[in-house]
């Protein structure tokens, strides 16, 4: 016989778990189905050791200017293989919150690789073989995506590596090439500079993070090649061979000229793909689109009834809140409580690189290209006294409002801790705030927070300390 519940959730991810917590909140039996750690890629391979990563080397790079600050500290040395193991350990204790919580929250735990077998059923299939069939009115997908393979150097662990092998590297890269510069591209390009590594970044289109405000990738390359890093925009590998000793790649750059280099790794960071296969999701006739991302609607339901899909297996942006988000949505809209829909424009971005980059909404360009009339502020981390006073005086704010209704459409930041201070704009966009709103809220000060109101007192041409 097999064991029924109100809802099955394939994939504990942030998606998943979170879609499992709020389910059995609202009174579903729920159980969920994970074949390796609880919590997924992001809490386990992720966004949570890869922030530990990158915060061991933001102390690095700080303990080597400590003169900046008044301080001495001399012969300065990075363990990588602590540095490593402290990622690994904050993993780990998440992971053990997360086995917590569906304790706390009674969800049933199957730990295997689960398979659609028909509508509303599921089998799960464990390490050693042994199967158990589940039922469920509804289900949801949460299986999450993987790294996207060079078409003719799959990644091996040892010369070329996805960020799964670049977060538990064998030794530290002499000389790296990282392909692809989105967020992960970039984040592991600035662990690995931060750390000592002579790093380059190629990336095809004509710009670095393309996603963000062109003035964010500008001040973003400046500030990178600053740092040492060699970046190549416009870009893209011609060859590509790896051996024992390292991987030998031919570079076409902007101008056209091919160089061979030799580097002893590289990050292949040129996208993902969806975790479908062997999910009888096609012997069930579920919607995909062209590159086999699942479609849902509004409330994350497929085209299947009963059968729903939320995170990095259904449409952009792969970001681990958008999927919490759709969780909650999810498990509501089961549950009958008719949840709003989700306005994507209204997702903030983050990358934790050095400097940091976060925004939400709109670019300037993709604004004007929707037909907007703006108004646009920006006001520099050097006009705020918080920043100076951090020696963090690098970096901007940038909005951008409707120029008739005061709307604001979007905003971008980078510098530091702006994936922290992003949120105040999120907040004031899900509000559908307008600019008199912000100038009308008070801000703390001393804060670099201070330099959100500037930017869109500069947007009106109130701006007051510049």
């Amino acid at each position: 016989m097999a064991e029924s519940y109100d809802l099955i959730v394939l994939g504990s991810g942030p998606g998943g778990y979170v879609a499992a917590i709020r389910a059995s909140q609202l009174g579903l039996k729920t159980a969920i189905v994970e074949r390796e750690l609880l919590g997924g890629i992001c809490l386990n391979w992720g966004c949570i050791p890869t922030k530990a990563l990158l915060r061991s080397a933001e102390i690095f790079h700080y303990m080597q200017h400590a003169k900046d600050y008044g301080l001495a500290a001399d012969n300065i040395t990075a363990d990588l293989e602590a540095v490593v193991k402290r990622s690994r350990g904050v993993a780990k204790q998440l992971n053990q919150g997360v086995t917590h919580l569906m304790k706390k929250n009674k969800i049933a735990v199957h730990m295997g690789s689960g398979k659609l077998t028909g509508k509303g059923k599921l089998t799960v299939t464990a390490a050693d073989g042994k199967t158990t069939d589940l039922q469920a009115k509804n289900i949801i997908v949460a299986t999450g995506a993987r790294a996207r393979d060079l078409p003719n150097l799959p990644a091996d662990g040892k010369r070329v590596w996805t960020y799964r092998h670049a977060m538990t590297p064998p030794e530290m890269p002499t000389r790296l090439l990282v392909i692809g510069s989105g967020a992960i591209g970039i984040e592991f390009a600035s662990f690995y500079n931060d750390m000592g590594s002579d790093v380059t970044v190629v990336e095809m289109l004509d710009r670095i993070v393309p996603v963000e405000d062109k003035d964010i990738s500008a001040h973003l390359e400046k500030a990178l090649k600053k740092q040492g890093m060699n970046i190549l925009t416009s870009a893209k590998i011609e060859k590509i061979e790896a051996s024992g000793s390292g991987v030998q790649a031919t570079i076409v750059t902007k101008d056209g000229k091919s160089t061979p280099s030799e580097f002893s790794h590289v990050i292949v960071a040129i996208g993902i793909v969806p975790n479908t296969e062997d999910l009888g999701l096609k012997e069930l006739g579920v919607a995909m689109d062209d590159r086999g991302f699942l479609k849902t609607d509004a409330a994350c339901k497929t085209n299947i009834d009963g059968l729903y899909a939320i995170g990095d297996i259904t449409a952009p942006p792969w970001l681990a809140h958008k999927a919490s988000h759709e969780g909650v949505i999810a498990a509501e809209a089961i549950a009958g409580k008719h949840p709003h829909a989700m306005d994507p424009l209204n997702i903030p971005g983050c990358t934790y690189c050095h400097p940091q980059i976060a925004s939400v909404g709109l670019t300037e360009a993709k604004a004007k290209e929707a037909g907007y009339d703006v108004k646009v502020g920006n006001f520099p981390f050097i006009g705020n006294g918080k920043a100076i006073a951090l020696g963090e005086a690098e970096g901007f704010v940038k909005t951008v409002f409707d120029a008739k209704t005061g709307e604001l459409l979007g905003a971008h930041m980078i510098g530091a801790e702006v994936t922290e201070l992003i949120q105040g704009y999120t907040v004031g966009k899900t509000l559908e705030t307008t600019e008199a709103e912000l100038m009308e809220t008070v801000f703390p000060h001393p804060t670099i927070s201070e330099t959100m109101h500037e930017s869109v007192l500069a947007a009106y041409g109130r701006a007051l300390h510049i």
